[in-house]
């Protein structure tokens, strides 16, 4: 019997080739070139360095609740969207999913700009409500907030959520809600009790995925507030502005970003299969 291509060594090394080269290119030299910079050079004192920094812990800080709160209500919206999307027809479920996929494909900047452009002093938005009495300076202030980020880190995060619960909840069995609803159970006591709990690993994977994106992402931080908001990535980005060129603790600061985001997928991933075993 004649083997196929895709069965013999060399098939099987010839394909995955490309994607070892595209991986060990750009993620695993990357990622050994900050280690590198962040434990050797400079005098191996990077993370004392940072540990020693007072801007540090209020940056930590200042991502983690910018990161929670967007994440939450992300995952919040997210979750209510998908819910309404499975009584859809499927294919209004796809028209619906190919607009909701669109912000998606906007870097960080261009989605900065996008709500300066609708909720700045000149913004769209703005205009509207002056003709009804609202301050324009008043309320531009709010997209330059720290709640105001966290209001634009919405627009790239909901997405994420739905997509991520979106076929969980289609492959619900909604059988155990008509049972509850049979018993006399309410709306809201179907969702808690019953469909939440059953779909519990998807929200925790769904917000902890959430949660790493928003944590590193800094292009609309950077675009919104400049550098005036302390948290992680834009204390990164002014130790290798024109206003510094300190590497090596920028490096550092790379590796507790990466540390970070890592720790928390991981702990979702650790909470999904620890769930999935136990309803074994």
């Amino acid at each position: 019997m004649r083997k196929s291509f895709f069965s013999t060594p060399g098939g099987y090394i010839s394909l995955t080739l490309p994607g070892v080269l595209l991986l060990g290119g750009f993620f695993i030299f990357p990622l050994l070139v900050v280690l590198v910079t962040s434990f050797i050079e400079g005098g191996g004192d990077s993370f004392v360095r940072i540990l020693q920094d007072p801007l540090f812990y209020r940056g930590l800080w200042g991502s983690l609740v910018l990161s929670f709160s967007a994440s939450f209500v992300s995952l919040v919206c997210g979750f209510l969207i998908a819910l309404r999307m499975v009584k859809l027809s499927s294919r209004l479920r796809n028209i619906l999913m190919l607009l909701i996929s669109l912000p998606l494909t906007f870097s960080g900047m261009v989605v900065a700009y996008g709500f300066i452009l609708t909720f700045g002093r000149a913004g769209f938005f703005t205009i509207l409500l002056s003709y009804v009495g609202v301050d324009p300076v008043a309320f531009s202030r709010f997209i330059y907030s720290p709640v105001g980020l966290s209001f634009a880190y919405c627009y790239y995060l909901i997405p994420r959520v739905v997509f991520n619960l979106l076929p969980v909840l289609l492959n619900f069995d909604t059988r155990k809600l008509l049972a509850a609803e049979s018993f006399g159970a309410g709306r809201i006591r179907q969702m808690f009790e019953i469909l939440i709990p059953e779909i519990l690993p998807a929200i925790v994977s769904a917000f902890c995925l959430v949660f790493s994106v928003a944590f590193g992402a800094y292009g609309t931080a950077l675009a919104l507030t400049g550098t005036q908001l302390n948290i992680l990535p834009l204390l990164l980005y002014s130790k290798i502005s024109d206003a510094g060129s300190d590497f090596p603790v920028a490096a550092a600061l790379s590796v507790v970003l990466l540390s970070v985001g890592t720790l928390v997928m991981s702990a979702g991933e650790l909470f999904a299969s620890h769930r999935k075993e136990a309803h074994r």
